[in-house]
Order: C-alpha cells, then sequence, then structure tokens
C-alpha cells in the first residue's frame, strides 16, 4: 500500500514541476520563439542523408524588410560518433536520425527576431540546420554499410541544404554568415571558405565559430584522447576529402580536424567565440572519465567553484594551451575577430542569456558577444580580445551540471 505522505509527496512535486514548467515557457516567451520543421525530401535522391537514411532538416525563420536578403546559416552541435557501433546508436536518436527530432525548437540569442535581443540579425533570414551525421558534415562514403545500414554523408548533407536554400532566395544574398555551436562551431570553421564558394562573389560572407576551437590537449594520464578519437572519426566517416588539402598535405588528416592546425589556411573572414575554460573540452579532453578512475575531478568538472588548488592550477595550465592554440589565428589576417571570456561555459550565442542582455558576458569596454560579433561582422570594431585568467571575470554565466 503506498502511503498518504508519499502520495502527498508526489502531488506537491507535480505541483511545483508545473510551476517551474510555466515559468520556462513565459521565460521562452520573452526571450525566444519556436520554428517548424522543414525536411528536405528532395536531397534523397543526391544521397545526402542522415546516418539512418532519413532525409536532413533545418528550421527557417524568414527575414524582412532590410534583412530580407541578409542569411544566417546556423549549424547545430551534438559531438560525433567515432565508429560503427557508436554510430548505430546515434542513428537512433535526432543527431543521427530526423525521423527522430521534434517538430519545433526554439530560438535564441543570435537566432532572436526581436532588436532589443538580437540588433544587427534580427530581421535576418535565420536557419538552423539539424546535425544528423556524426563527423561535423565532413563525411562522404558511397558505400553504405550492408549490416548496419549506416550512411556517412555528412558533406553531401551541407552541400544540399546551401543549394537548397540558393533556390529559395539566398542567391540573392547582401550578407551571409555560416555560424554553430560546439561541433557546429567545428563545422562553421572546416566550411568557411566553402560557404563561401557556394554563395555569389557579391555576397559579403563572414563565418562565426561558438565553441567549436577544440585543441590537441593531453589528459590527465598524458595521453591524447581527442586525437585518438578524432583520428577514428575522419576514418569512420572518409572525411579526409572533405580537409584542407593545404592541411592534409602537411599532416595526417585527423589533425586537420583541429583548428588550430588548419584555420590559418582559411581565406573568409572568422570570429571566435570559446570560453577558455570550455566546460565540454575540461570534461572531456582534460579530465574524460577514463583518466579519472577514481571520480576524483567529478565535483571540479560539474561546478569549478568546487575545484581544489591543484585542480585548478591545471585548468589554468589548459587554459594557456587554449591560448597557445590562438597562435597565428589574428596575426594572419586583420580581418579576424574573437570574444575569449575566461568562463566555464560552453556554447555561448545561442543562449539570450550569454548573448545580449543587461547582465551578460562581457570583455573590454562592456561589450557583450552580441555586440562584438556586430561590430566585427559590420567593420564597425574589429573586436579581438582575451579575457584576464578566472576568477576575474566577475560577468561569467558558469555553467553548473547536475
Amino acid at each position: 500500500m503506498v502511503s498518504t505522505n508519499l502520495l502527498s509527496m508526489n502531488e506537491k512535486a507535480c505541483q511545483w514541476l508545473c510551476v517551474i514548467l510555466v515559468c520556462l515557457l513565459k521565460v521562452l516567451e520573452t526571450y525566444g520563439f519556436y520554428v517548424d520543421i522543414t525536411y528536405l525530401e528532395s536531397a534523397l535522391e543526391k544521397g545526402a542523408v542522415c546516418l539512418d537514411g532519413s532525409p536532413p532538416a533545418y528550421h527557417w525563420d524568414m527575414g524582412y524588410d532590410t534583412g530580407i536578403d541578409n542569411w544566417l546559416i546556423h549549424i547545430e552541435g551534438g559531438g560525433w560518433c567515432n565508429n560503427v557501433t557508436t554510430c548505430v546508436d546515434r542513428s537512433k536518436t535526432r543527431l543521427g536520425s530526423s525521423k527522430q527530432m521534434v517538430e519545433q525548437v526554439a530560438f535564441s540569442g543570435i537566432l532572436h527576431n526581436e532588436p532589443q535581443y538580437n540588433p544587427d540579425f534580427y530581421n535576418w533570414n535565420k536557419i538552423k540546420v539539424r546535425y544528423c551525421d556524426g563527423a561535423s558534415f565532413t563525411g562522404d562514403v558511397e558505400k553504405v554499410n550492408s549490416k548496419t545500414n549506416l550512411r556517412f554523408r555528412g558533406a553531401r548533407i551541407f552541400r544540399a541544404v546551401i543549394e537548397d536554400l540558393l533556390s529559395k532566395g539566398m542567391s540573392n544574398a547582401e550578407n551571409a554568415i555560416l555560424s554553430g555551436c560546439s561541433a557546429g562551431g567545428l563545422t562553421s570553421i572546416l566550411h568557411c571558405d566553402k560557404f563561401k564558394s557556394l554563395l555569389p562573389k557579391t555576397t559579403n560572407v563572414k563565418c562565426l565559430s561558438d565553441a567549436g576551437y577544440f585543441i590537441n590537449s593531453q589528459d590527465l594520464s598524458g595521453r591524447r584522447h581527442l586525437e585518438a578519437f578524432y583520428d577514428d572519426v575522419v576514418k569512420t566517416h572518409g572525411s579526409a576529402k572533405h580537409l584542407p588539402r593545404s592541411c592534409t598535405s602537411k599532416m595526417k588528416d585527423s589533425l586537420c580536424f583541429f583548428p588550430e592546425n588548419m584555420v590559418q589556411y582559411i581565406k573568409t573572414p572568422i570570429f571566435l567565440t570559446n570560453a577558455a575554460y570550455d566546460s565540454w573540452q575540461i570534461k572531456n579532453v582534460l579530465a574524460p572519465g577514463i583518466s579519472d578512475p577514481h571520480g576524483t575531478w567529478h565535483n571540479c568538472k560539474h561546478d569549478i567553484e568546487m575545484c581544489s588548488s591543484n585542480q585548478i592550477e591545471i585548468i589554468q595550465e589548459f587554459r594557456l594551451q587554449f591560448l597557445n592554440a590562438l597562435d597565428g589565428f589574428l596575426s594572419l589576417n586583420s580581418s579576424r575577430g574573437m570574444f575569449i571570456n575566461s568562463c566555464y561555459a560552453h556554447c555561448q550565442t545561442e543562449i539570450q542569456e550569454t548573448w545580449l542582455m543587461t547582465k551578460s558576458p562581457m570583455l573590454a569596454n562592456k561589450q557583450r558577444i552580441g555586440e562584438a560579433v556586430g561590430d566585427w561582422f559590420y567593420d564597425r570594431d574589429p573586436f579581438q580580445e582575451i579575457d584576464c585568467p578566472y576568477p576575474c571575470d566577475k560577468t561569467c554565466h558558469n555553467r553548473i551540471f547536475a
């Protein structure tokens, strides 16, 4: 028999959950809005399909007024799959199949449609491209795996989506940005020049990477965990042919998945937004579970304020490695910009609270990310700023994981 007290507790929990959900919906009404999905059925005949063979998809908030000929293509993030086993698992989720995607997603931050929250891009055509290939849109294997029915066709998806948007008005674009978060931010780096080449020569094209600057750092045990992982990704997906030849001719193909090794070859103007203490990289590159078998980093990874003094020293060293990996990014091209803050965060352009609000993270001259990106894109200010070390920045929205 279930006790009355337990039922009462469950009822109260449900009541509080309802209150929380109502509050979240009210926040979304203010700081974001929902956009319907578009399935690109025409891509099927090109073989431009998700891991499971379903069509790619995107969400489009149409531009208007002065923004009708301006286009922002934002690539969804979501990690990678590095072998048949992990890709099969992924193919059963929204990150490998459009059959598993929700019909609507929330647009906020750089995708917002109101000038007070996104003054420079609010009335642009804003497209969020769903990520369902597992290799930052670089895969291109013709043969379908007969046992698993997997397709590795990310590069074809990227081209099919861009060609579809060109046919729907982007061929008249005055301005265009390729942006993305996390694995999508890496996509915006890897495909930056390709994106420009597909647009009219008269279009002002620039790229923006948010939390996509993954570095080839050693983990706690001294292993280069991410390098080995990327090696498997590139081999599994047949990505080498879609990585810059200027890079792959000088080093192992998978090393060109790291921006630090290929960003110097990018000719298109590009802006980096990244936390020097990127929470995903701290958790998965510096201190992955395999290098911390006793879980001594568990609390630190979930909340940077829980780190010991020794752990802070190690994290500070990671920051220095990250900054060293930026060497040459600015010295080669004055059209480049960056906003590198000292927050424990990952992806800051998609979230209104970190993109542009009164208490958003700030750098030099009290500029927030949304202001810095806008100034850079419109050539008002070539914003290139790196924050002081943690914990000096009191404007940070540091990530805390449950």
